[in-house]
């Protein structure tokens, strides 16, 4: 679906003030913040094509918009601009992780811990062979969209659920890409609509594989978060490629 640039400006606008606030994004928030060189009345218009075109959605109590599911792909796969891990950043993740490398259920304990601290959202590591780990649980309760008890009911029932864990990671083909983005609307799980889940691949040694996942809101903060599973990722194969 073809977006003119100022419809892409706008759209891509909408999504990082939504991703930061969790709030429905007014015209006038993106005029003033953003120099978009057009009115308030002229962002309302694009963004009710854009709405129109699926990209956006209007909450009914408010006069504002959201990015819909299809907004946040295509501002991950097109619009997103990566934020570059600090060297600061890797040596700290590493030196966290690094004690526990010779022991691999330690290690996964302790990269659960460290992924859900940097991203501060739930992280999960499972194996192929079912062996699950994870962390930050707490962190999700901090979140608007988790104050809704059905969905954190129903996300956290999925910690226990190894099959459909497994079905989720490793039963699904989801292409080439590193860092693979599911929402909750793909799944058609009930009350899973406002949830997003971020994952990669690593090689958990013997010739077996296993990944690793942040899950949170639809609205990830996937600058970062994509940057940091691909270092967790190749960290953890390289832990486990010296067994």
């Amino acid at each position: 679906m073809d977006l003119t640039s100022r419809q892409t400006q706008i759209l891509k606008a909408i999504t990082e003030e939504y991703i930061s606030s969790a709030e429905p994004v007014a015209s006038e928030q993106i005029e003033k913040k953003y120099s978009l060189g057009v009115s308030p009345a002229t962002i309302r218009n694009e963004m009710a094509v854009l709405t129109h075109q699926g990209f956006l959605h209007q909450p009914h109590t408010s006069a504002g918009r959201v990015p819909t599911p299809v907004a946040l792909r295509f501002y991950v796969d097109h619009l997103m601009q990566e934020k570059r891990l600090s060297v600061a950043d890797e040596v700290s993740s590493k030196e966290r992780v690094w004690d526990q490398r010779n022991d691999f259920d330690r290690l996964m304990r302790q990269a659960s811990l460290v992924l859900a601290e940097k991203t501060k959202n739930l992280s999960i590591a499972i194996t192929d062979q079912g062996d699950i780990y994870y962390a930050g649980v707490a962190n999700i309760l901090d979140t608007p969209e988790f104050f809704d008890i059905d969905v954190t009911k129903t996300v956290l029932s999925l910690l226990d659920q190894e099959s459909r864990l497994k079905q989720l990671f490793f039963d699904r083909n989801y292409g080439q890409d590193p860092v693979h983005i599911v929402f909750g609307s793909d799944l058609g799980w009930p009350y899973f609509e406002p949830v997003g889940v971020a994952f990669t691949y690593f090689s958990s040694g013997q010739g077996h594989r296993g990944s690793l996942a942040v899950i949170g809101p639809c609205r990830l903060n996937f600058p970062y978060v994509i940057p940091t599973l691909r270092y967790f990722s190749q960290l953890i194969s390289q832990l486990n490629g010296n067994w």
